[in-house]
């Protein structure tokens, strides 16, 4: 069974930063892709930012010179660095992991930012 959790969501206020972290584990195929996405009240989910096997990074325009993907040293982690946030980026934030099988979600983590 495969795991997916994210945490360090939290309560913070406009101009500040926040660090998301996501790990998996359980008996999960070879990772392609790790991803964050997410979904603010009344809307869809959305790309925040993907990171795949070699490095190669995307991220949606909002968040680009602001937020950092990174993967972890241990295998099948990623991190989401999030600075000067605003209060449009308050949303339920996922972690996406993405293998040639399935792509395997996390249940979420809140990030709440005040103006």
């Amino acid at each position: 069974q495969v795991q997916v959790v994210e945490s360090g969501g939290g309560l913070v206020q406009a101009g500040g930063s926040l660090r998301l972290s996501c790990a998996a584990s359980g008996s999960i195929f070879t990772i392609d892709t790790m991803g964050w996405y997410r979904q603010a009240p009344g809307k869809q989910r959305e790309l925040v930012a993907t990171i795949t096997t070699r490095g190669t990074t995307n991220y949606a325009d909002s968040v680009k010179g602001r937020f950092t993907i990174s993967r972890g040293n241990a295998e099948n982690t990623v991190y989401l660095q999030m600075n000067s946030l605003k209060p449009e980026n308050t949303a339920v934030y996922y972690c996406s992991m993405e293998t040639s099988r399935r792509t395997y979600w996390g249940r979420g983590t809140q990030v709440t930012v005040s103006s």
